[in-house]
């Protein structure tokens, strides 16, 4: 069983910046793949971004691939999701998750986190 925590979420102003952070408990876990999901009241969870941790390949959500940047440290087990210029639109709860294929479809996704909360208001 694979334990992923994230970290970082918060309250901030449009044009702001975030860092979200999520660590596996299971350093097998370097040889898949991290996604970032996120999902806002009334709507369906939505893939954001994806590492993987072997080679750095990633890809992205349209909307954010400009603004938003996803990265791994092996050595601490950690993916990071660095978010610039957030929008209200960017407002949800931001879920990490393990998979073993670069994908963006969440039914490949098996271990997933709780969760932490972004939101975007002034």
């Amino acid at each position: 069983q694979v334990q992923l925590v994230e970290s970082g979420g918060a309250l901030v102003q449009p044009g702001g910046s975030l860092r979200l952070s999520c660590v596996t408990s299971d350093p097998t876990s370097s040889h898949y793949v991290m996604g970032w999901f996120r999902q806002a009241p009334g709507k369906e969870r939505e893939f954001v971004a994806a590492i993987s941790w072997i080679s750095g390949y990633n890809i992205y959500l349209d909307s954010v691939k400009d603004r938003f940047i996803i990265s791994r440290d092996s050595a601490k087990n950690t993916v990071i999701l660095q978010m610039a210029r957030l929008k209200p639109e960017d407002t949800a709860r931001y879920f990490c998750a393990v998979s073993t294929a670069l994908t963006a479809d969440e039914t490949l996704y098996a271990y997933w986190g709780q969760g932490t909360q972004v939101t975007v208001s002034s």
